[in-house]
């Protein structure tokens, strides 16, 4: 086993210094979380970016053996770290991931490859990676997985469990209610708030909660339209999806940087050690108020756009006899109409049938015009009309996942 890359003596303090939130029953973390799966092309990129996380104030770093070379890439990266006594306060936070399903032995064989590429002895956090069906939550609480997780912790191997969901609300809430799991990573954005209760409740409850991509699923928030730039104003767009998220209570953002520059935000959104900007004032209470109206503002801008076709996302119209996933789809029509969002929108719905149990697996296209949902709609909207508009605006020839 390589000598622990998790923390060293007398460490190098960032640039930026952050707050640091409770995480679950693990070390406090940043509130941005550096996500390794895009610095895959060098051990050099992902050094830089480290690096660059180091300087941001950031201390979790997320990780998985599906990011390609990323495990061994950051190893190399932490090593080369330690020997400059470049550190964190406390030293780095590891959370890595494995797939559901096999048995014990395979678990545990795929879990000592994991710590062998990074070069520790323990994780910081582990979880289940992709818990999106019923029988991934039956192997994690009621078979193999779950003698793995009690194994991993008894060993001392990981600090705490947990699990990342593109599931249905009702599969997440099963899965926290189990009481086996410590955090959660899920997709909680500004413009998809479907899982924010959700997240609520865990953090009251003491789990913690990380948010997927906030900049890239959030929304390619990073490449805002123009409308959406206006939309957002005073702040722009990737700021206040971040603001939003962090005046929620979220435990950390996850930021899934290429290069040095990618984390720039989380640079900038730091609280000022001397003078404030007018980008980070002073008075919390105040930047807080000011986030509020601008979300308020931006929803109003988005509801002008769509008049009478905005669906609420409220679920009423559930279930569809033809299982289309009503909701959802129809959460890509008002990006795209009401901010401008046609790319992002489109690109979501073009990976639809194409990405697994990752994401859905009907479009608008499967509608059979029952009608089944309309006398649910507490809005009286026309679904199966909005469902073919959906389909008429953003079907296009399917790109591919980034992973899978």
């Amino acid at each position: 086993m390589a000598k622990p890359a998790l923390a060293t003596t007398d460490p190098v303090s960032p640039t930026v210094v952050w707050p640091r939130r409770p995480f679950g029953r693990g070390p406090a973390v940043s509130l941005f979380t550096l996500g390794t799966m895009r610095a895959i092309n060098s051990p050099a990129q992902m050094e830089a970016v480290l690096r660059a996380a180091l300087g941001a104030g950031i201390n979790h770093l997320e990780t998985a053996p599906a990011y390609g070379p990323a495990e061994s890439f950051l190893s190399a990266a932490l090593s080369q770290l330690h020997e400059e006594g470049a550190a964190p306060a406390g030293g780095w936070l590891i959370t890595s991931k494995l797939l559901p399903g096999g048995d014990l032995a395979s678990g545990q064989r795929a879990l000592g490859a994991i710590l062998e590429r990074l070069g520790v002895q323990q994780l910081t956090s582990l979880a289940i990676h992709g818990l999106n069906l019923e029988e991934h939550l039956a192997w994690a609480v009621q078979g193999p997985g779950a003698d793995l997780l009690q194994w991993a912790q008894a060993e001392g191997l990981v600090g705490q469990v947990g699990f990342s969901s593109h599931g249905s609300p009702g599969l997440i809430e099963a899965a926290l209610d189990s009481g086996i799991f410590q955090f959660c990573s899920l997709h909680i954005h500004l413009f998809d708030q479907t899982r924010l209760a959700i997240a609520r409740q865990a953090l009251a409850d003491g789990i913690g909660v990380m948010a997927i991509s906030p900049a890239d699923k959030g929304g390619r928030l990073y490449d805002p339209p123009a409308e959406l730039i206006a939309d957002c104003q005073p702040f722009e767009p990737l700021e206040l999806a971040y603001r939003f998220l962090l005046d929620a209570g979220i435990s950390t953002l996850t930021l899934g940087a290429a290069q040095p520059g990618d984390l720039a935000w989380a640079r900038r959104l730091a609280p000022p050690t001397s003078e404030p900007s007018q980008s980070n004032p002073a008075n919390p209470e105040a930047m807080g108020a000011t986030v509020a109206a601008a979300v308020e503002s931006l929803a109003a801008a988005g509801a002008g756009r769509l008049g009478n076709g905005r669906c609420g996302q409220c679920r009423a119209c559930l279930p569809c006899p033809a299982e289309v996933p009503i909701p959802e789809l129809l959460r890509l029509r008002n990006l795209a109409v009401g901010h401008g969002m046609e790319a992002f929108a489109g690109e979501r719905y073009n990976l639809i049938g194409r990405a697994g149990h990752w994401w859905e697996s009907l479009n608008a296209d499967a509608c059979q015009r029952c009608g089944a949902c309309l006398p649910r709609c507490p809005h009286g909207l026309a679904i199966p009309d909005l469902l073919a508009d959906t389909h008429r605006r953003l079907a296009a020839a399917p790109r591919r996942r980034l992973w899978g």
